[in-house]
């Protein structure tokens, strides 16, 4: 018997799961219906289907649960509205796939936490980086022990100018709609660290400003040219058309932007461990550290996704380069080693398809657990208690229930 599925929010990110549903997964998987609040989006992603399927105004999402019988309900909408569906579907009877983040703010994530509580249903948040090799390797040695109790963590994410630039044109500039970059994006470097070191975050402090984009930003004198978004048939038929009014491409030096582009964290954790945490958007390549200090040693990870983005590059294509990835054991009082990684480029690391052969049906890769609510608000909770830290200069305790 198929699993039936529905997707909400038919923006370009629905794609991964509509091709899974359709592809690699459709012996066990059927995509049943589409929800969306633009008509058009819906079309657009119909007519890439093998058959189309019916659609619904994002309005009749609990009627289409019901006509459609679906088991599970697949939330890919703007990060504002993700509780309204996920409540919504579990109230319904269904279980749901969530886009991180799972939520925006505090309020909107105890009534998700509530709502799971109450149904008995499972919310399961899409942190994709969990599955990416490099990422189970590194679990590994910490939870081995390989550099003893950990004292602290460092953790470096650099956004080039090509992918950075992205987030200030969408829908995710404005802080109200995702949370800004700190839970949108750095999410999911949060939901790695609670992970790779099985501990609750207790304590934030943070400060973070808008440096590179915006109309007074640091960046503004470049040529627009640099940051000109591009062409891509594929993805501009999702966004030509339409009548809700959505600009996919708005000017990063514009007016009207309410997100950092350059934040630092520091995090206290339940059992004592500290992490520093910065987040650029705006570097010249495309990457991450991540340092692990303990008491028999130091594990460094660092990923080299694209090593510059040229001149005259523009839109969202990586360019040639092949990216590469390190990972270094330093014991005290012996030579360091390297550990044999593998490393994928596409796909999150090899992460995506990992991630959707786990959620939809084959079951989890050795070592990796899927994210579920609780995962989701505890990574939630880190940004959450950052901005605030932003806002007030203060350091903010996480709340528990």
């Amino acid at each position: 018997m198929h699993t039936r599925y529905a997707i909400v929010g038919t923006g370009s990110r629905a794609e991964m799961f509509t091709r899974a549903l359709t592809g690699p997964h459709r012996d066990t998987c059927a995509l049943v219906a589409l929800a969306d609040p633009e008509p058009h989006r819906m079309a657009v992603h119909n007519a890439r289907l093998p058959a189309p399927v019916p659609t619904y105004p994002a309005t009749e999402f609990r009627r289409m649960l019901h006509e459609e019988k679906v088991d599970v309900a697949i939330v890919t909408t703007v990060d504002r509205v993700h509780d309204e569906y996920i409540v919504a579907a579990l109230e319904s009877g269904c279980d749901v796939l969530t886009e991180k983040p799972m939520t925006v703010d505090a309020q909107r994530c105890a009534r998700i936490l509530d709502a799971v509580r109450r149904t008995g249903r499972r919310v399961r948040v899409t942190f994709n980086y969990r599955y990416n090799p490099l990422h189970e390797t590194f679990k590994r040695l910490v939870a081995s022990g390989e550099v003893g109790e950990i004292g602290s963590v460092h953790f470096e994410w650099l956004l080039d100018v090509r992918h950075g630039a992205d987030y200030f044109r969408r829908w995710h500039r404005d802080k109200a709609n995702s949370g800004g970059l700190l839970v949108h994006k750095s999410g999911h470097h949060f939901d790695l660290v609670n992970w790779w070191l099985d501990d609750e975050p207790a304590e934030v402090y943070a400060q973070g400003r808008l440096f590179f984009y915006g109309e007074s930003g640091a960046g503004a004198g470049l040529p627009r040219s640099r940051f000109a978004l591009g062409t891509d048939p594929h993805r501009d038929a999702l966004y030509t058309g339409t009548t809700d009014g959505y600009r996919r491409d708005q000017d990063v030096f514009a007016p009207g932007i309410t997100i950092e582009d350059d934040l630092a964290v520091l995090v206290r954790y339940a059992r004592g461990a500290t992490m520093t945490y910065h987040l650029t958007a705006y570097a010249p390549w495309e990457g991450y550290r991540v340092m692990f200090n303990g008491s028999k040693g130091r594990l460094e990870l660092e990923v080299v996704e694209t090593d510059h983005v040229a001149a005259g590059a523009t839109g969202l294509i990586k360019g040639d380069e092949p990216g590469r990835a390190t990972l270094r054991v330093h014991p005290h009082w012996s030579e360091p080693r390297e550990i044999p990684i593998p490393y994928e480029r596409e796909g999150h690391g090899g992460g995506d398809a990992r991630m959707l052969a786990d959620l939809l049906g084959a079951g989890p890769p050795s070592g990796v657990a899927a994210a579920e609510a609780e995962d989701g608000a505890r990574a939630l909770r880190i940004g959450l208690a950052a901005n605030e830290s932003i806002a007030v200069g203060l350091p903010v305790r996480i709340p528990h229930d």
